[in-house]
């Protein structure tokens, strides 16, 4: 008797009947690689030690995009139609592919999920934004004085600094009972629930089916003044039983997303993380739901959250003060660094970016410990922005600064790494401070767009132009070069206190 399968969206199988995740990477990222390079394109498909070296590959996508604007963004279209075809979705031990499981979904008059409503019972009018910062909560030109320094310091991008100036500017914009805001993850540590259930916002949340979670929401909700809705499977009817599945629920909360609610402006917030091959997959499911939405409600807007710890496609400016920051190390710093590099073959204290390409550069923060699946996860929102900017849609996508989140921390090399990041001039900022600097962002995204109506160069300037790397992106190493040493002053700090 076969095997049961497992449920929901998964990898396609190889002919073991293994679900393939190394080979899926390679097809989706060749996709895009063959339209710049086949000899790039080959040598990643034949790469044999993936999980170690799919870094130089994922940067070969981004030199091809650099040089290249219009080719950028067909390589970010062949790569999304790539990955639709793909991934399967598995329910009953049947295998169908995903797309055609949310077709089918689609087609089906009325959904198998409910909704149940809560409503906030705190102050009815809206709270002023603050930013949460070192323990305190800035506001006015306290506020104003730390985004200032942040960008003198080269944290984040003059864009990042202008937008949370003008959202201070104007305060009215942070009533959202005008919007409806659908957040898929609406649990996620790092996500804007906090602050949007103190807008009046119209919240649509998704997260798992369970109790503790539930509860959790509840508390956020209860102390603000939204209105949140959430999924409800058939047969339940307390908010503790609310929630839906993103991996295995993927066609039932399309539909649903694409039939309910009320003519408001709605936009979708993909914010939700899964550890290892999983992100991939909720990656795909968010995208699968979304377009379900798009395709009822073609006016429907996208949010991302970006980490930067990535590879961009920056502009000029950015690429310069990285080399500049690498010819301008002190005495110490280069007497020390030429032999580190000998003892460990090269692999430590790195120079960050070695030049430009045409009026561009690349940066390379990827961290490698974070895994190919994590990569391609996040490299998958990046075309999707960009493809979805290009078509007219409405597009936010931030990046978010490091932040010390337990997904994050749990793990000793980055939790070390994120201690001792300051010695190499990079900030790590708490779960408090970047929630209100995504909500922030995305409430300016909504109300004039993202970067403000600014031409762009290149297709792929949309999205760094309102970055916070907390200095990554900026810093003269390569920053996986530097990380073992950051690691190790993080280290020796914890055993001294």
């Amino acid at each position: 008797m076969p095997s049961e399968l497992q449920p929901g969206v998964q990898f396609p199988r190889d002919e073991r009947g293994r679900h393939s995740t190394t080979r899926t990477a390679k097809s989706i990222l060749a996709a895009a690689l063959q339209l710049a390079d086949l000899v790039a394109a080959r040598s990643l498909t034949d790469e044999t030690d993936w999980r170690r070296r799919y870094v130089r590959h994922l940067i070969a996508l981004n030199r091809a995009g650099a040089a290249d604007g219009m080719l950028a963004l067909a390589m970010a279209r062949a790569s999304l139609t790539q990955a639709e075809r793909e991934f399967e979705f598995v329910r009953a031990n049947r295998t169908v592919p995903l797309a055609e499981a949310m077709r089918t979904a689609t087609r089906i008059a009325g959904s198998s999920l409910a909704s149940i409503e809560r409503r906030g019972q705190g102050d009815a009018a809206v709270r002023p934004w603050a930013l949460p910062y070192r323990g305190r909560a800035l506001e006015g030109n306290e506020a104003r004085d730390a985004i200032g320094q942040w960008r003198e310091r080269g944290l984040c991008e003059p864009g990042h600094a202008d937008a949370l100036l003008r959202v201070l500017d104007h305060p009215e914009w942070f009533d959202l009972s005008d919007r409806t805001l659908v957040l898929l993850g609406a649990g996620s540590e790092a996500g804007p629930l906090k602050w949007l259930v103190q807008w009046r916002a119209h919240i649509v949340a998704v997260d798992l089916p369970r109790r503790d979670v539930w509860q959790r929401i509840a508390g956020v909700v209860d102390g603000g003044n939204a209105t949140v809705i959430a999924p409800l499977h058939a047969g339940q009817r307390d908010w503790r039983d609310a929630g839906a599945d993103l991996l295995t629920d993927t066609p039932e909360i399309g539909t649903w997303l694409a039939e309910g609610f009320d003519a408001r402006p709605m936009d979708i917030g993909a914010i939700a993380y899964l550890d290892g091959e999983r992100h991939m997959r909720v990656a795909i499911a968010m995208e699968a739901i979304t377009a379900a939405a798009i395709a009822a409600r073609p006016d429907t807007g996208r949010m991302f959250m970006a980490t930067p710890t990535d590879a961009f496609v920056v502009p000029e400016a950015i690429a310069r003060d990285a080399m500049r920051r690498w010819d301008e190390r002190d005495l110490l710093a280069r007497a020390a660094g030429a032999p580190l590099r000998v003892l460990t073959g090269g692999r430590w204290l790195k120079p960050h970016v070695t030049g430009l390409i045409g009026d561009h550069g690349v940066v390379d923060a990827l961290v490698v410990e974070q895994g190919p699946n994590y990569a391609l996860a996040k490299r998958l929102q990046q075309w999707r922005a960009t493809v979805a900017r290009a078509e007219g849609q409405r597009v936010s996508f931030n990046v978010a600064p490091s932040t010390s989140t337990q997904s994050v921390i749990k793990n000793p090399a980055l939790k070390a790494g994120f201690e001792g990041a300051h010695h190499f001039g990079i900030e790590v900022f708490e779960p408090a401070t970047t929630n209100a600097l995504m909500a922030a962002l995305w409430v300016h995204d909504l109300r004039v767009g993202p970067g403000a109506g600014a031409a762009l160069a290149h297709p792929l300037d949309a999205l760094t132009q309102q970055a916070h790397h907390g200095g990554l992106w900026r810093m003269g190493y390569l920053p996986r070069s530097a990380l073992p040493l950051a690691a190790l002053a993080g280290v020796a700090e914890r055993a001294w206190r």
